[in-house]
């Protein structure tokens, strides 16, 4: 496997488990009625690699599944990071 390849995965990693960690913390903040994780917060972890996770936690954590804002927009940022990775695999 190539660094560049190594970094990527690692990147996705890292951030997949921080954004399924966010999920869940907002879901448990809602449950208690407390201060929540703002929506633009989710999605902007979902954004920079943390799609995978995000979409983990939405059905993990029954979160955020039947926001539109959320069911459509985690699944194409998954494709994104799927295809970042694919042109990453490619070029080297």
């Amino acid at each position: 496997m190539t660094e560049p390849v190594r970094l990527l995965l690692i990147w996705f990693g890292a951030l997949s488990a921080f954004t399924l960690l966010l999920f869940g913390w907002d879901k448990g903040m809602a449950k208690l009625g407390r201060r929540r994780v703002p929506e633009r917060s989710l999605l902007l972890a979902c954004l920079v690699g943390g799609a995978a996770g995000g979409l983990v936690g939405m059905y993990l954590f029954h979160h955020k599944i039947r926001k539109p804002k959320f069911y459509v927009t985690v699944p194409l940022l998954l494709i994104l990071d799927a295809a970042i990775l694919a042109v990453v695999l490619i070029r080297t």
